[in-house]
């Protein structure tokens, strides 16, 4: 009688049973929850929208993160899905462009002109899918270290004003006099009696009263206790409560918000238990074909990030990922922004934080993931999760977003650890100049008030100008083709846990 020999053990395929596999993809949302959330609250406010608009925008972006997650970790056909364990999730690579253009354009045409961005990116990223793959050597890890850098550091004005108070608006550090304003009312009156000549067109009092609704006592307290609340869990937890640390603080800060009275359910109580997610809830997307490439470049740098995220999975996974697999799961990149686009949300990406918990929990199904999109899904249908989100102060979200944009410019640092800048003093160069270029738009944002009107979505976003400048003097200084490009963003992968 022969003996029977089993089938080696397929980790990625593996089968689990339904009330372990539920835990195990809850447990994956709750990781990337926070960070799916920060992205639309950002430019839904940013885009000055009503908060029912702001928590449709939350439904949708978690009913695409599911949609999204399960095509790239179940795979369709084997043009789509890179059949890992892959939580898929809005990166905030994106972020800087999408304020750019929403600042820019208020309201609902705001946000048709950045969805019809974000559908032409998503349909080019689709096609140039194949040759992201071989690109690699134009992004070592000094330029993609400089890049995420520069990411974080633009974010950190997002959350850093959501602690204080916007710049502008009722929030603003100064507001006008209203005394200042009667005196102006009443020359305006006089105007009549010909007594004085005409007040100037355009002519404005300027604010000059400290605003009692700027830097409360309140949002600074609720935001640092969320701060501190988020170092204690890091601190004295382990493992699945240390990874949602940044989930428990938001929590904490809403209950004291609520017990303080700084938080409205009104809407809450309004919004449905069920709802689906419509296509074009905003109206026809605009296309404009520099927005267009402006968010092509974005794509072209996250799907960079994502071949090192893959290569990295799939060594922890203990399988080969061939470059036909490797162009799936990059064309599933494009896919999904495709289909944020049309349903009303952003691009999107592999979530590097997720990527960690398959290294930390040793679970390397695939179907873990798959579940988790499931649930993103469900929730994504509950319009009064959205609800509850929107209504969170932004004081709460600001201390949150001290930690998690922090993070990113953070995984920047960590990936430029590992550049040689001893004997290669181009690499510091590189560095320099680009993360110079990218806070041109935060220290000088008016620097492009003499420059074609054509050219602003452009160059509006510090991101994209410091990728264009590190991609170009890598180039010029060091060439495409040292090292091994492959293991490069293995490590950049491995070092950019918690980036995203």
């Amino acid at each position: 009688m022969s003996e029977t020999t089993l089938p080696p053990h397929d980790p990625v395929n593996e089968r689990i049973s339904a009330p372990k596999l539920f835990t195990l993809g809850l447990q994956h949302v709750l990781v990337m929850y926070a960070g799916a959330i920060a992205v639309p609250l950002i430019v839904g406010r940013v885009l000055g929208l009503q908060p029912a608009e702001v928590a449709f925008l939350i439904s949708a972006d978690l009913f695409v993160c599911g949609v999204v997650t399960i095509i790239q970790s179940l795979g369709a056909s084997k043009y789509f899905g890179v059949k890992l364990p892959v939580m898929m999730g809005v990166t905030f690579a994106s972020v800087g462009p999408m304020v750019a253009i929403g600042a820019a354009n208020p309201g609902t045409e705001g946000a048709r002109l950045i969805f019809g961005a974000i559908i032409g990116a998503g349909v080019i990223a689709m096609l140039i899918a194949p040759l992201v793959s071989r690109m690699l050597r134009f992004f070592p890890p000094v330029v993609t270290g400089t890049i995420i850098l520069v990411i974080g550091v633009t974010l950190m004005r997002i959350g850093i004003n959501w602690i204080f108070g916007l710049p502008v608006g009722p929030t603003a550090p100064k507001i006008v006099d209203p005394a200042h304003t009667a005196w102006l009312n009443q020359v305006r009156e006089m105007l009549s009696t010909g007594a004085i000549p005409p007040v100037p067109q355009g002519l404005t009092i300027s604010p000059s009263v400290d605003n009692p609704n700027y830097a409360t006592v309140q949002s600074m307290g609720i935001a640092f206790l969320v701060l501190f609340t988020i170092i204690g869990v890091m601190k004295f937890a382990r493992g699945f409560w240390a990874n949602i640390s940044v989930l428990l603080g938001i929590v904490v800060g809403a209950v004291a918000a609520g017990v303080m009275g700084m938080m409205s359910f009104e809407h809450v109580a309004t919004a449905k238990w069920f709802a689906l997610i419509t296509p074009f809830h905003f109206g026809l997307p605009i296309f404009d074909p520099i927005m267009i490439l402006t968010m092509t470049m974005v794509m072209i740098v996250v799907m960079i990030e994502s071949t090192g995220m893959f290569l990295a999975l799939s060594d922890m996974c203990g399988t080969k990922l061939e470059r036909p697999k490797l162009s799936a799961g990059l064309r599933t990149d494009g896919l999904g922004t495709l289909i944020g686009g049309l349903f009303n949300t952003f691009p999107y990406t592999s979530f590097s934080q997720n990527v960690g918990l398959v290294g930390v929990t040793g679970i390397r199904s695939r179907y873990v993931c798959v579940m988790g999109g499931a649930i993103m899904i469900v929730l994504g249908l509950i319009p009064k999760m959205g609800a509850v989100v929107e209504a969170l102060p932004v004081a709460v979200l600001g201390g949150a977003g001290l930690v998690m944009f922090g993070m990113v410019a953070a995984t920047g640092v960590r990936i430029l650890g590992g550049v040689d800048f001893k004997t290669n003093k181009f690499n510091g160069l590189i560095v320099a100049i680009s993360l110079g270029a990218g806070m041109i738009p935060l220290i000088a944002p008016d620097f492009k008030m003499h420059l074609p009107h054509a050219w602003h979505p452009l160059i509006e976003s510090g991101i994209l100008l410091a990728s264009i400048w590190a991609v170009a003097l890598n180039a010029v200084f060091n060439g495409t083709t040292r090292g091994d490009a492959e293991a490069e963003a293995r490590g950049v992968a491995m070092a950019s846990d918690g980036g995203h």
